[in-house]
């Protein structure tokens, strides 16, 4: 991890100093790169940098995923890993790896993340249980996203099936909290189903939440706030595409930062009218 703050104290930290619950996702392909930016993996540095210089001060973490930088070989570790440098040290970095495996391999995959890349939290795969989790959230200040109800289209084919009367991701919730290390273990939950979001927060009230899909993915930001109720505060937003893409032209930056920008004052005018006496119980951390 990138200095000795540990995760939850640094997000809570980004989020009160630029006032912001909104994550902005790297996920840079070489054919989406901007006007002017060079088809490479030097190009894909330099696109990450502007884009994190320009937003900084708008958000309360970055979360590049790994795909995309391992696509590009060797040289992607290498950008991925200038790219976390690239983030300023009090803005956490999440490593969207979704990893999840026995247990001497989870502690590679953890070595990976937190120690050659510098990340400051990952998100992980629950299916082998807790033994896949465990290296990601017993280090000092680490943190792990598990995977519960994501945001992708073809989720429910798996993560819907019904466990002794309840969807399955309800079960993986109430298992995840059963574990009390809400300082190191979080749900991610999409915003693309507002409904299960719901579920997911009854079943385990009281833990940070990831919640990806706002933008391309046509999330609903406002149905999500409120089916989330009090854990809305506790939920770091997060888009994609939809801040990184928002300029073809030289002024990419730019534009993502508008775009930054805008999404961060939508999330926190919903997380403000759930302030209102008809929200009571809701608090902003």
């Amino acid at each position: 991890m990138r200095g000795r703050v540990g995760f939850v104290e640094k997000l809570r930290a980004a989020i009160a100093r630029n006032d912001s619950n909104l994550c902005v996702g790297l996920d840079p392909t070489l054919e989406a790169l901007p006007e002017g930016v060079e088809r490479s993996a030097e190009g894909v540095l330099a696109f990450n940098r502007a884009i994190i210089a320009a937003t900084s001060d708008l958000v309360c973490a970055y979360k590049p995923n790994l795909a995309f930088y391992e696509a590009l070989g060797a040289d992607g570790w290498r950008v991925l890993r200038e790219t976390i440098r690239s983030v300023p040290d009090g803005i956490p970095v999440i490593g969207d790896a979704k990893r999840g495996d026995i247990g001497s391999t989870a502690t590679a995959y953890a070595a990976a993340l937190f120690d050659y890349l510098g990340c400051d939290a990952c998100t992980a795969n629950p299916y082998l249980g807790f033994e896949a989790i465990a290296p990601f959230v017993e280090r000092p200040g680490s943190f792990a996203f598990v995977l519960c109800r994501t945001s992708n289209p073809g989720a429910s084919e798996v993560q819907n099936l019904t466990v002794d009367g309840v969807p399955l991701y309800e079960r993986l919730a109430r298992l995840v909290c059963a574990w009390k290390r809400p300082e190191s273990c979080g749900l991610v939950v999409g915003a693309t189903d507002p409904a299960a979001a719901r579920r997911v927060v009854a079943a385990a009230p009281g833990l940070w939440l990831l919640a990806p899909g706002l933008g391309a993915q046509g999330g609903d930001l406002e149905a999500t706030a409120r089916a989330l109720g009090p854990s809305a505060g506790m939920t770091v937003w997060s888009a994609s595409r939809g801040i990184t893409g928002a300029g073809r032209g030289s002024d990419y930056a730019v534009q993502a930062r508008t775009a930054a920008d805008r999404l961060r004052l939508a999330i926190n005018a919903v997380l403000l009218s759930q302030t209102s006496p008809s929200s009571a119980g809701f608090s902003h951390p």
